[in-house]
């Protein structure tokens, strides 16, 4: 599909590495498409905003980094609060980078709490770019999810977020909302990961969320990685870029796979960990290399087992990649995931702090070797595969801007 005309489209987002590279590739195509596409993050995504080919309109944010995990707290309201303290102070940020240059439709991530009140403001469309799991019919009326609100909603705390919360929107134009609406019930969604993952897809309403599957790309900017030839297996072990402080299990992953006959290991580490730190049961193995980063997408393409924390970028990296995972979640919707990929049968669950190195070396086995799990990851990937990824993604956007 082409829209009639080419269009003005910015896209809001916040500082967080899972939030903004899934959306990379729906606006390298929308420029492809004709379309000047400007982004509002803050500078230090800049450069990889630049590299599809969008225009920076750079902001400054209050969230915490991934150097600073225990900033956002540990308590849901600690979340929440910190969210909505961000997107007082950078609404009028973003409104004054498009003064005298709005819009013809926004585009944000389901952080980005000021797009669709800066969309109200100008009169035109708002599509939410979610790039986890949504609300599906009959999500508020879960049970656990009803116990969770109430218990927020009377607290001290959760009673002034909610309070805070509409006020806000209030001044802007939006009495009424309902905080959790406006957040959770957008009017129109792309949802940028696999159907698969999504709980009670069946539930979820179509007319308001489309599915396009995994909107990688080849992320060639990322780097480079080849597998050794004599590799007979190769794993990649990561904990993705914010919880990663976790020397104990990956020294815990070198006692179950290093110096394993004919595997190769990568070994992720991040920010947090000193190498020193992974040699304090032995020196390091041969078959293991240690980095704080890597090209994750490179090397899944030629990985046969992911020791991940089940973050929905990763997990769904993964399907994308055929390969099979072992689940070690840390944090937020990593629980979930971690279950979901369990239950489409081509994951291991594991607990960082009670895993055995025999049992991680079973589960390895049993993925890598077990015909069903192929067969399975095989359909998955062509199911992910059909669902049109950026192309549904930038049709989605364009059929919006002809309504």
């Amino acid at each position: 599909m082409t829209a009639s005309r080419p269009a003005h489209i910015a896209m809001v987002n916040i500082p967080a590495p899972g939030h903004v590279h899934p959306s990379l590739e729906v606006m390298r195509e929308l420029v492809a498409r004709g379309h000047r596409v400007t982004y509002a993050v803050p500078e230090e995504y800049a450069e990889v905003v630049r590299s599809v080919g969008a225009e920076v309109r750079p902001y400054v944010s209050t969230l915490p980094t991934e150097d600073d995990p225990a900033a956002w707290g540990s308590e849901m309201i600690d979340h929440l609060d910190l969210f909505l303290d961000d997107a007082i102070q950078a609404l009028p940020q973003i409104a004054d980078a498009y003064a005298g240059d709005e819009p013809d439709l926004v585009l944000y991530d389901i952080g980005a709490y000021p797009a669709p009140v800066l969309a109200h403001r100008w009169g035109v469309p708002a599509v939410q770019l979610s790039p986890t799991a949504v609300a599906w019919e009959g999500y508020e009326q879960d049970e656990a999810v009803q116990q969770m609100r109430a218990a927020l909603r009377s607290s001290p705390r959760g009673v002034a977020y909610y309070e805070r919360f509409r006020g806000w929107l209030g001044e802007h134009g939006l009495n009424g909302t309902d905080p959790d609406d406006f957040i959770g019930r957008p009017r129109r969604s792309v949802v940028l990961i696999p159907r698969a993952l999504q709980p009670h897809a069946d539930r979820v309403d179509e007319d308001v969320y489309t599915f396009t599957g995994t909107c990688q790309g080849e992320r060639g900017h990322q780097g480079e990685w080849k597998r050794p030839v004599e590799a007979q297996r190769v794993a990649l072990v990561s904990l993705g870029s914010t919880f990663t402080n976790q020397p104990a299990f990956y020294r815990t992953c070198l006692a179950a796979f290093g110096d394993l006959a004919g595997w190769h290991v990568v070994l992720q580490i991040g920010k947090h960990v000193d190498e020193a730190e992974l040699t304090a049961d032995g020196p390091l193995p041969g078959n293991v290399e240690v980095h704080r980063w890597v090209p994750q997408l490179r090397i899944l393409q030629q990985a046969d087992l992911f020791v991940t924390h089940a973050g929905m970028g990763g997990s769904q990296e993964g399907l994308a990649c055929g390969v099979p995972m072992i689940a070690a979640p840390q944090a937020v919707d990593q629980f979930a995931n971690a279950d979901a990929l369990v239950g489409l049968g081509v994951a291991r669950r594991v607990d960082t702090d009670t895993v055995t190195p025999e049992a991680l070396r079973q589960a390895a086995t049993d993925l890598t070797t077990d015909p069903a799990v192929r067969d399975r990851l095989a359909a998955l990937q062509a199911e992910t595969a059909r669902a049109g990824g950026t192309r549904q993604a930038a049709d989605v956007v364009e059929a919006e801007l002809t309504r």
